[in-house]
């Protein structure tokens, strides 16, 4: 790896719900040498940002163009209905669309789910984001359906949620351009698939390469031995009586024994 590497920080985004503090913990525990910036961004700006060079990988929500992208896929998330907490539904433990046929279902215009056709009745207009469309359920205008990390990112105490069948779900993975596939990259990829410190590339690499070293160590400690068994084999052809002594008692044994 080249010094501009390890002294360039390592940029990563991240789209809203998604949490990446356990794997940004690993990173500074591993390279404290290689500072790691951390961005939030919409989702509908991940892939911008990664092709303009502003970031070195995100975790995006799927899909991607995999034409330019790659991407290795992490978790899928549980969908869910965000309702007021006196709402019907909740006296139930899961939710069907055939359930919310009744309610106006809002559809922000930051949606991540990929419908084909939204259960519910539609409100009169979008709400311009996931927050905004919060407030609405709050204010006992309709629901709203979200991945489950982003019902949780923006909890109310006055709402609740429940997971919801059949629906559309979101898939959280991390990506970055093929063509930018740097050892950072190649680092943080090694942490996401929770590999350990030697088995992963780059500042890693020091580690593997002190094993040579160790070895030609342990290589040396063994030569007297492997000396002393030439020296004892010697000894044992140089003297006939010494071996015609042991072989004796070997096969002396079993006599007595009968």
């Amino acid at each position: 790896m080249t010094g501009s590497d390890e002294t360039r920080p390592f940029r990563l985004v991240y789209v809203p719900g998604v949490m990446p503090d356990k794997w940004v913990r690993v990173w500074n525990e591993r390279y404290p040498d290689v500072p790691l910036t951390l961005t939030q961004v919409p989702a509908a700006a991940a892939a911008e940002r990664l092709l303009g060079g502003d970031a070195d990988a995100g975790l995006v929500r799927l899909p991607v163009d995999r034409a330019v992208f790659s991407a290795i896929p992490l978790y899928t998330e549980q969908t869910v209905v965000v309702v007021p907490k006196d709402h019907l539904v909740t006296a139930v433990d899961e939710v069907s669309p055939e359930d919310l046929a009744d309610d106006i279902v809002l559809h922000p215009l930051d949606d991540v789910l990929d419908w084909e056709a939204l259960p519910g009745r539609p409100a009169f207009e979008r709400p311009a984001t996931t927050a905004d469309a919060v407030e609405l359920v709050a204010a006992g205008i309709g629901v709203l359906i979200v991945p489950l990390s982003l019902a949780r990112l923006h909890h109310r105490k006055d709402l609740t949620h429940r997971p919801l069948t059949d629906a559309p779900e979101s898939r959280v993975a991390l990506a970055w351009p093929e063509e930018a596939t740097t050892d950072q990259v190649e680092d943080f990829i090694g942490i996401v698939r929770g590999r350990t410190a030697n088995s992963t590339r780059g500042r890693a690499r020091p580690a593997a390469q002190d094993q040579p070293r160790r070895t030609e160590k342990q290589g040396a400690r063994r030569k007297p031995t492997a000396a002393g068994q030439s020296g004892t084999g010697r000894r044992g052809s140089g003297s006939g009586n010494g071996g015609t002594a042991k072989g004796g008692s070997k096969r002396g044994r079993p006599r007595r024994r009968s």
